[in-house]
């Protein structure tokens, strides 16, 4: 639990304190060897910091934090001049005193009044000492990776490492009787697997195994977090178990995590504060992700929670905003049939999107004086030239009214694939396609449903090359 803070927001967080019982807090600093400066009593939440108070130790090194209303329960930082920091439990008993040497701050650091402090600064010295040998083990395993021997018996003494590691965890949260300190320990302990059989005759065996292990972690991962304990909330634990569930351990597709997000909201229904954590968190990650067809996700979670009036914490500016980005988003969704384009073409002739009878079909919205267009669109052509006898048509269409320079374009670059021409915008492809820029990219299978989005150019071969090889039926 003890990370490097590379810097500390000043600006407190919007979220209202968790409700406590209010009678205040008196916190104890001697720092003996440092003297006149101003330190921070500083607190977790997600994966920020923020400022809570501030006190200037005087010439002895002395100095109290100290506040009328109870603090928010959570892992705490006291923050020394050069952003040197050691952690501390506040629960319950929120008066005491914690000493330590500026030189060597935790192996010197010593609470008074406070059994459960002491509890955690040895359980983070043990653990150091532990992650420390784990460490080392796994160099070793790297280092022997081509000698099979040396490798096995090693493999072996790591599989006990794990295990012991994983005891002395239990063993604190044994000790600790769901204290504080228990459950930060509790739910950084990962579960056990079961050592499951695969049925006699599975065609593919390790793959059935494979399946039936990634189901078991993903229904279980979270059994060692309480949703509904808001202690959790001021610590650096609950964000990271987020992040590794939905960026490690789950298939990256909208069905899979879809079905999860349901799943963990229902695990905090009827705790305001989680609730609202999980929803600003799962929000923020989905909005912010680069994987493709992860904008159905964040339509999901748009509709549930923001559009559904669920999120009181937000203006009704943000939800007007919300709205409006949400419909450019709906109607190109990876999966869904795209919307048919009608519109004219260079030809002079009207072409449909649904007419075209090819594999794949290429979206191409670009306009020819674009810089970004000006280097796709020749990749496009060169890899169009080489497709087009093999099931895969460019619909391309210009998102400007300049018909001069858009003709000109296509005789001087010899584009012979479906130009399309609708400057008045009377097919609404920017609607449909979410068209802010150029060159936007769109991928349709055979049934015009879409199966890719928002590529390069160059990667539009790899993507058509392992669709056919993985997924075409």
């Amino acid at each position: 639990m003890r990370r490097i803070i590379f810097g500390i927001a000043l600006t407190l967080i919007t979220v209202s304190s968790l409700s406590q019982v209010k009678t205040g807090y008196n916190i104890g600093i001697s720092v003996p060897d440092i003297r006149d400066s101003s330190i921070y009593l500083a607190y977790h939440f997600g994966n920020k910091q923020y400022i809570k108070d501030t006190i200037t130790l005087d010439a002895r090194g002395h100095g109290t934090f100290s506040g009328k209303e109870a603090l928010p329960q959570g892992i705490y930082l006291v923050v020394l001049p050069g952003k040197k920091y050691f952690e501390v439990l506040i629960s319950a008993d929120q008066k005491f005193a914690v000493s330590c040497l500026y030189k060597d701050y935790f192996n010197s650091l010593k609470f008074s009044n406070s059994p459960e402090n002491t509890r955690f600064l040895d359980y983070q010295k043990n653990w150091s000492v532990m992650q420390q040998k784990a460490s080392d083990l796994g160099r070793r395993v790297q280092s022997n990776r081509g000698n099979s021997d040396s490798l096995r018996i090693l493999k072996e003494e790591q599989n006990i490492r794990n295990q012991e590691m994983k005891s002395y965890l239990k063993s604190v949260v044994s000790q600790n009787d769901n204290n504080l300190l228990a459950v930060l320990v509790k739910s950084m302990i990962p579960i056990d697997v079961p050592e499951f059989t695969v049925p006699a005759g599975s065609h593919n065996a390790d793959s059935v195994k494979w399946v039936m292990n990634y189901n078991y972690n993903k229904d279980h991962f979270f059994d060692n977090i309480d949703f509904k304990d808001e202690r959790l909330l001021r610590t650096p634990i609950l964000q990271a178990r987020l992040d590794a569930f939905f960026t490690d351990v789950l298939i990256q597709s909208a069905d899979s995590i879809n079905g999860q997000v349901d799943k963990l909201l229902l695990k905090c229904q009827g705790n305001y504060k989680m609730f609202q954590f999980i929803s600003v968190y799962l929000f923020n990650h989905f909005r912010e992700s680069e994987i493709m067809g992860h904008d159905a996700v964040l339509v999901k979670i748009a509709d549930e929670i923001y559009l559904s009036g669920k999120a009181d914490w937000v203006t009704k500016q943000f939800i007007d905003d919300l709205r409006k980005q949400v419909e450019l988003l709906r109607h190109n969704l990876i999966g869904m049939k795209a919307e048919n384009l009608v519109m004219d073409s260079y030809k002079g002739i009207y072409v449909a999107l649904y007419d075209i009878e090819k594999e794949f079909t290429i979206l191409y919205f670009w306009e020819p004086n674009c810089g970004h267009c000006q280097e796709a669109t020749p990749k496009l052509k060169n890899y169009y030239d080489k497709a087009k006898n093999e099931g895969v048509e460019v619909f391309a269409i210009c998102t400007t009214s300049d018909k001069a320079a858009w003709s000109k374009y296509i005789e001087e670059h010899e584009l012979t694939w479906i130009n399309g021409w609708d400057p008045e915008r009377l097919s609404h492809f920017d609607y449909f396609y979410n068209v802010q820029s150029t060159p936007t990219i769109y991928i349709l299978d055979r049934n015009k449903k879409i199966i890719a989005k928002r590529l390069a150019v160059e990667d539009i071969p790899s993507f058509i090359e392992n669709y056919r090889k993985y997924f075409r039926k």
